[in-house]
């Protein structure tokens, strides 16, 4: 049973709100969000999502933008984030989920990532912009090493996509509230709950439900009727305000409070 799994099925069982953290490796520094990954595992993290930073992104808004040109900056490279996943697996063993766009992969070959994910003790995978049409190779690799498969569902997924994600998918199913990029909101999208229905209406997988969620009440409201609240662009802001050095302290501090 995968980490992802065994998490998810932890949460369902206790009936506990599920929170899914995003930060973007490298975020000042390697050294730095290492240490930000830690404390937010500590904090209360039940899944970590570890994006890799490139270039020309299609999904992530302005805060995730800047915090990829500030790693990028910083030297981080996709072989770097593994190597800080594997250095993180010496002492968490809360889930990891890569989110990386298709490009990174393939420059340094779909065969090779796959086994250095599995090494460095990634437990899933999420590329951002591979159409679940062509996913059915990649997932193969993925799954010939034991790595979940993570497909988002948008409001504007179609049944028959649906269905295929599930089919195809592990772990869980990323449903994002409403389209556009990434960034925190003041309120959850009327649309996150006609998505989450129309999944659990497909499939069993768990739903963790995010864009735009950046408060504890968000999470409660979300966790009515998803399996967990994914929150990214509050945590990379959070990192980007806080002073030199104090990046992880901070990051927890916002986990804590939103697991309040």
């Amino acid at each position: 049973m995968s980490r992802l799994v065994a998490t998810f099925e932890r949460l369902r069982r206790t009936k506990a709100p599920g929170l899914v953290c995003y930060v973007t490796a490298g975020d000042p520094d390697i050294e730095r969000s290492t240490a930000v990954v830690r404390a937010i595992a500590e904090t209360g993290a039940d899944v970590i999502e570890i994006g890799v930073p490139f270039s020309d992104p299609i999904a992530d808004g302005p805060v995730i933008q800047r915090a990829s040109e500030r790693a990028l900056a910083a030297g981080t490279s996709l072989t770097s984030v593994l190597a800080m996943v594997a250095d993180l697996r010496t002492t968490c063993e809360t889930p990891i989920v890569l989110f990386t766009y298709v490009n990174p992969v393939v420059r340094m070959g779909t065969a090779a990532f796959v086994d250095a994910a599995a090494k460095a003790g990634v437990d899933g995978v999420l590329l951002l912009d591979l159409p679940i049409e062509e996913a059915g190779e990649m997932r193969a690799a993925l799954d010939s090493r034991g790595l979940d498969t993570i497909f988002l569902i948008s409001p504007t997924t179609t049944v028959d996509r649906l269905r295929t994600a599930a089919s195809l998918g592990r772990g869980f199913l990323y449903a994002i509230s409403r389209l556009g990029v990434t960034g925190a909101r003041d309120a959850v999208a009327g649309t996150a709950r006609p998505v989450v229905e129309q999944i659990r209406a497909a499939t069993d997988l768990p739903v963790a439900l995010g864009f735009g969620i950046s408060r504890p009440e968000h999470v409660r409201e979300t966790c009515a009727y998803a399996d967990a609240a994914v929150v990214g662009s509050a945590l990379v802001q959070v990192i980007a305000d806080a002073a030199p050095g104090d990046e992880a302290r901070a990051a927890g501090a916002l986990v804590r409070w939103l697991k309040s």
